[in-house]
């Protein structure tokens, strides 16, 4: 009788795991696009004392925040309060133990070998995760994180290339920052596990580069992206509290999808800010795809896109501000917006405004909703940095390669 009641008990737990790790989403969404606007301002052209550490005063306030400092290497934890946007809250593993990984294998998914990335990520405790020396890490099946988590590739080359990619499914606060992610196929129809409790069995994957599915304080850093089965970054099923940051992304069709589907509507909550990413050469379109949420659009350099550079259906509020936008030749391409399969008696009254944005080779942007309206542009009282510096500020989107003792 006791065991049959705390299986019920558990099962209990389980079904309401995901309510309880979601995070509400922001009252005025607004409010931290301001707050946002005011650290961009905030990182000044020139050199400055921060909270006792040297600026780069470089516009890009991420960076500001711990790029030269020649000690980040002492200060790895550090990085998790240089987040801002959506996912500012997101501190991985910044209150646990740092955990170095010095083996790049993968044998077993279920039973992960001690010193693996799969062995530090599945840990229930907090832990900040490094490298000891430059690997290529070809996963055998997904990699489930699991909660107050942090990937920092600084000071290694670091790969997860070639097999199954970064799942986080029903998790929090986790940083991935400083990674390379390339060539990720599908993986599945296998056992997996997902902590030191806990494994099950794993249905066929999409072959994204990181899948964030009901996740939230989560923050994608400097990582350098391509060529995926799916999308590079994808985010569904109420997953909220997301910041996708720095990044440099080449070589793929469908980038980055934010929403599940035009009638999964906890999607409404999603709130995602994506800021100081370079969407560069061979891509096609979703940079981003949005449903239903709110999605701020700063800063941000585009260089390269073949259909559309931001989609969109179900009503969702795009916030575009200061970034640059270089449209291809071809002149049915010129297009930066897109609104999937809906009527213009209907979009027209979507929120989608473009404030400041670098409109080169024939680039358009069609605004529409209160976007479109003079008076909501003039109502934001500070703005991105101007869009002719986006260029500088993202030149180094991607994975650094840091060296210890130096500015990074």
């Amino acid at each position: 009788m006791t065991s049959t009641l705390l299986s019920l008990l558990f099962l209990l737990f389980s079904l309401l795991t995901p309510t309880l790790i979601s995070s509400s989403p922001v009252l005025n969404p607004q409010e931290v696009v301001q707050e946002v606007n005011r650290k961009i301002n905030g990182s000044i052209a020139r050199p400055r004392r921060n909270l006792g550490y040297l600026s780069c005063g470089s516009g890009n306030p991420i960076d500001d925040c711990w790029r030269c400092d020649p000690n980040w290497e002492q200060n790895r934890q550090r990085l998790a309060d240089c987040a801002i946007g959506f996912g500012k809250n997101a501190i991985g593993g910044r209150d646990g133990k740092i955990y170095v990984v010095d083996d790049d294998g993968d044998d077993d998914a279920v039973n992960p070998k001690p010193g693996t990335l799969r062995h530090a990520v599945i840990q229930d405790e907090p832990l900040w995760i490094i490298f000891a020396r430059d690997m290529v890490i070809q996963l055998k099946e997904e990699l489930l994180m699991n909660s107050f988590k942090t990937i920092d590739g600084r000071g290694a080359s670091v790969h997860v290339a070639g097999g199954p990619c970064i799942t986080i499914q029903y998790v929090t606060n986790v940083i991935i920052h400083g990674i390379h992610i390339h060539d990720c196929k599908q993986g599945g129809n296998a056992m997996v596990r997902d902590s030191p409790r806990h494994y099950g069995w794993r249905t066929v994957s999409d072959g994204d580069g990181v899948s964030i599915f009901g996740g939230s304080h989560v923050w994608v850093d400097h990582c350098s992206l391509s060529n995926c089965n799916d999308g590079l970054i994808d985010a569904i099923h109420g997953s909220t509290a997301i910041t996708i940051s720095n990044n440099y992304m080449t070589h793929h069709d469908k980038v980055m999808l934010l929403g599940h589907s035009d009638s999964y509507t906890q999607d409404k909550d999603m709130q995602v800010t994506i800021a100081f990413n370079h969407f560069g050469e061979g891509l096609v379109q979703r940079m981003p795809r949005c449903r239903l949420g709110y999605f701020h659009v700063v800063n941000n350099d585009y260089t390269h896109w073949e259909m559309y550079a931001i989609g969109g259906s179900a009503n969702p509020t795009i916030n575009c501000q200061g970034n640059r936008f270089v449209a291809p030749d071809d002149r049915f391409s010129k297009e930066v917006t897109k609104r999937e399969d809906t009527p213009e008696s209907e979009w027209q009254d979507w929120n989608w405004r473009s404030e400041g944005d670098l409109l080169v080779n024939g680039a358009f942007f069609t605004a529409s909703g209160a976007g479109a309206s003079s008076s909501y542009a003039r109502a934001s009282s500070l703005s991105a940095r101007p869009s002719s510096l986006v260029g500088s500020i993202t030149t180094g989107a991607g994975a650094l390669s840091c060296k210890k003792g130096s500015p990074c």
